[in-house]
């Protein structure tokens, strides 16, 4: 593992604070990066089922109805108390719809273990299944006979969350006290990427591992505890680069970054998934993850 410095170049032009997903294509463009980073890895029959979870997303989203956004009132209270509009405590019921969706699409390929757990979901009563997604995003009371169900679980979370952010106006949103809060629906960031484009080159946006929005967060600066003195950037030997762990010395988190420099590919999701090995020596390092991917939650590969 080797350590860079952090090189920055700000843009020339104004640039978004926030940028809303395109729920029309992100989860198919998701899953061509899937089968991209599939090719010749040592996890590609996990990373090829990853991708297919997010074709079935893709499948489900187009399914779905625009949903009730929340009312004005709610809004500007939001605006008013500093809070995301959206609040994964309150979910729309078609959650669990979009999640039949994603199942029946996934069960004739799915392997044996993954079929196990899509069978138990279909089967599931709602009260069973809104205590799974409570368990996800509400209260963390996950119990390990749950784990294998959990990434299904917040793959429909997730069709559902970035349909509505899809729909929400940029005006709704704020930033947030803490950097690592999503200002849309505020789960923690699952990653960053330092995107291109005239506006927007070389600067660093968190993706929200459940809404899939992005909201702008200074370079060199730790996104759980704002500290700009002891952050670092690793990267593997012998690595293009593309994807790299920032860490922070004063809280001990950390959270990978990906470049589209390096690949305008690159997907926070995908990448992150498919660089463990980063994660497994930054872990030994002693650094705590800062934000969860909900497809890895309990995943397996067969």
């Amino acid at each position: 593992m080797s350590t860079h410095p952090i090189d920055f170049h700000p843009p020339t032009e104004e640039a978004p604070a926030f940028l809303l997903p395109k729920a029309g294509t992100l989860f198919a463009e998701r899953a061509d990066r899937f089968a991209v980073l599939a090719r010749d890895h040592a996890l590609s029959e996990w990373l090829d089922f990853l991708g297919k979870i997010s074709a079935a997303q893709q499948y489900a989203q187009a399914r779905l109805p625009a949903l009730p956004l929340p009312d004005a009132d709610t809004l500007a209270r939001a605006q008013t108390h500093g809070m995301p509009p959206l609040d994964p405590a309150k979910r729309p019921a078609l959650w669990r719809e979009a999640l039949r969706d994603i199942a029946n699409a996934l069960l004739p390929e799915a392997p044996e273990g993954a079929s196990k757990a899509l069978n138990a979901l279909l089967a599931a009563d709602d009260a069973r299944l809104e205590r799974l997604a409570d368990a996800l995003l509400v209260n963390g009371d996950i119990q390990e006979g749950d784990a294998a169900e959990l990434p299904f679980i917040g793959a429909a979370l997730q069709v559902v969350f970035t349909q509505l952010a899809s729909q929400l106006a940029v005006s709704a949103l704020q930033p947030m006290d803490a950097h690592n809060v999503c200002p849309c629906c505020g789960s923690p960031a699952v990653a960053s990427v330092v995107r291109l484009g005239a506006a927007i080159n070389n600067l660093r946006y968190l993706h929200c591992s459940l809404c899939n929005t992005e909201w702008n967060v200074a370079r060199a600066v730790c996104t759980s505890c704002g500290n700009d003195k002891t952050v670092a950037l690793h990267q593997l030997e012998g690595s293009d680069g593309r994807v790299r762990a920032e860490t922070c010395d004063e809280c001990h988190s950390t959270l990978k970054i990906v470049y589209q420099d390096k690949d305008p590919n690159v997907d926070p999701v995908a990448d992150d998934l498919a660089t463990l090995a980063l994660d497994m020596l930054i872990d030994e390092a002693g650094y705590q993850r800062a934000g969860p991917n909900l497809l890895l939650i309990g995943a397996h590969s067969g």
